[in-house]
């Protein structure tokens, strides 16, 4: 997608602050409705707490403000997310999206809205594989890594546990099949077989049929990459009540405490993987996080919070929140060289940028980007006891 440099003179030009002028807007475009939208109050408040921090310090572009937007994905329905892009980059004059959030969406908005128009997106979730070679003229950056990632780590999980035969099902869309094709891939080179894959529709009211063909098989395990307010959990639940299956192994999509929360012991052992880290840098996120009353622990509020600042940094570096000025310097302040900074710090950036110099936004995630605007990622293995989920181990 692209690989973008500045020389150290013109970056440390350009970083010059700009005089105080009205507010900068920033579009947060999240599926407040749809499949995933427990998540989402969460992975929204995460973006503004960077907005906030930047704003209180008094140091973003001479004393400017930020102001968020939001608009509604639905994480499903691309045309409306496309709508809704339309109108944060028309009507409301945003200089740079957060989102959008789902794959399938994220590929439409990124297609027919943001880069027609010029403005620069970076998703906290979206993990299509698709979206790395996407035709974007770097304007496309995600703060997630991309589930061809995932689905290697989740095979080498369920490997590393014995467990030689699974049947899986997947949300019929961009996400639930790149998901499927990468686990497959990995899984079956380790030696595993999957013994019935076959994709689920979300919003039905039934799915035994569904689980009955994947029970068939004989498989112990299902696989289940879905959404934990759609489909997935309709498939567990009809698991669970016809008892065809007990254990259940899942990916980003599922494995959030509101799945916990909905069945309890009943999934007790289940386990999967999810973005994110157990360092000092995840551990300070989680406090500053609680402390301004983001209580969750959910998936991908770490990525939004470091997604919101790259946008406000790469502002700050290139002295403007014009939209052709901010997409040649995401990658110089996402990484090295420059001052390691750190979540809760975006102040201390700032002025950094202000000053000339250069910053290595690590943020909450331990943000490396690649040259194709991917997050380099790491995944934490999670399992569920007594409705709650807990920590295993870091991939």
């Amino acid at each position: 997608m692209r690989l973008l440099t500045t020389t150290a003179l013109s970056a440390a030009l350009l970083a010059l602050p700009a005089a105080a002028e009205g507010p900068v807007r920033l579009g947060i475009l999240l599926g407040f409705t749809g499949p995933v939208e427990s998540l989402m109050p969460d992975i929204a408040a995460s973006a503004e707490l960077a907005k906030r921090e930047a704003g209180e310090s008094g140091l973003f572009l001479g004393g400017r403000s930020i102001e968020p937007v939001r608009a509604d994905s639905t994480c499903t329905d691309a045309a409306a997310a496309a709508s809704a892009a339309q109108r944060l980059v028309d009507s409301e004059d945003v200089a740079a999206i957060v989102g959008a959030d789902c794959s399938g969406v994220t590929t439409s908005v990124v297609a027919n809205v943001t880069v027609p128009a010029g403005v620069v997106a970076i998703s906290p979730s979206a993990t299509t594989p698709a979206l790395t070679t996407a035709d974007d003229n770097g304007l496309f950056f995600r703060t997630a890594p991309s589930d061809a990632r995932q689905g290697q780590v989740l095979a080498e999980a369920v490997i590393a546990r014995g467990i030689t035969e699974v049947a899986l099902t997947y949300t019929n869309n961009d996400y639930g099949e790149g998901l499927m094709n990468s686990f497959t891939d990995a899984y079956q080179a380790r030696g595993g077989r999957v013994l019935l894959s076959a994709a689920h529709e979300d919003g039905k009211a039934d799915y035994s049929a569904e689980v009955a063909a994947l029970a068939a098989t004989g498989a112990e395990h299902l696989v289940v990459f879905g959404y934990v307010d759609q489909g997935g959990a309709g498939i567990i639940r009809a698991a669970l009540d016809t008892g065809a299956f007990g254990s259940f192994i899942m990916a980003d999509g599922m494995l959030a405490d509101q799945l916990g929360e909905r069945f309890g012991a009943e999934i007790d052992g289940s386990f999967g993987t999810t973005p994110g880290s157990d360092d000092a840098l995840s551990q300070a996120f989680e406090a500053q996080a609680q402390a301004a009353g983001i209580t969750g622990t959910g998936p991908y509020r770490g990525e939004a919070y470091d997604a919101a600042a790259l946008l406000i940094l790469a502002m700050q570096a290139a002295g403007s929140a014009d939209r052709g000025a901010i997409a040649a310097h995401i990658l110089n302040v996402a990484n090295a060289p420059g001052e390691p900074i750190g979540p809760g710090e975006i102040a201390r950036g700032l002025e950094i940028l202000a000053a000339g110099s250069n910053i290595d936004w690590q943020g909450a995630t331990g943000v490396e980007l690649t040259p194709e605007g991917d997050a380099a990622g790491t995944y934490k293995e999670m399992t569920f006891q007594g409705g709650t989920r807990r920590f295993l181990a870091l991939h």
